[in-house]
């Protein structure tokens, strides 16, 4: 089992339900174990456009999947809870779900940065994540610096 760290974000429907039924979504899958779950905070679009402000929050997992499996479960469940596969980059969504950190993993691929190449400027992850892993404001701090780890 690798512990990973996951972003979930909707600012579209009854955000708050989509948050819980994302988690639902993730409790039932047997390759994944919920851990903690940070508060849900509101916040602005990050781009400052004109849409509705999101709920996020930040969840620590285990699991038996590799990272690539894994995100392709997230997809799934984005998709069983409303959003369009493709989908359009920052606009309106009911859930998105993003892997923040797979274990002590750096992966670049195509369709698939980790840890997320936007994590150390997006307070909206930061703040829930330091509350459910505060042993990672070393690397967080590295990441607002735009360092990644080796």
């Amino acid at each position: 089992m690798v512990e990973c760290y996951l972003g979930l974000g909707s600012n579209l429907g009854k955000r708050r339900g989509n948050i819980f039924q994302a988690l639902a979504y993730l409790k039932q899958d047997p390759a994944i174990k919920v851990l903690k779950i940070s508060s849900i905070i509101e916040t602005k679009p990050q781009d400052l456009s004109p849409q509705p402000k999101f709920l996020n929050a930040v969840a620590k997992i285990e699991t038996s999947y590799n990272a690539q499996k894994l995100l392709k479960r997230l997809q799934q469940i984005e998709v069983k809870l409303g959003r369009p596969s493709p989908h359009p980059k920052n606009h309106p969504r009911s859930i998105d779900l993003d892997i923040l950190f797979y274990g002590d993993s750096k992966i670049d691929e195509e369709n698939l940065k980790i840890p997320h190449p936007l994590i150390g400027q997006r307070d909206f992850v930061v703040q829930p994540l330091l509350e459910v892993a505060p042993e990672l404001l070393g690397t967080l701090s590295r990441l607002q610096k735009g360092h990644f780890p080796d």
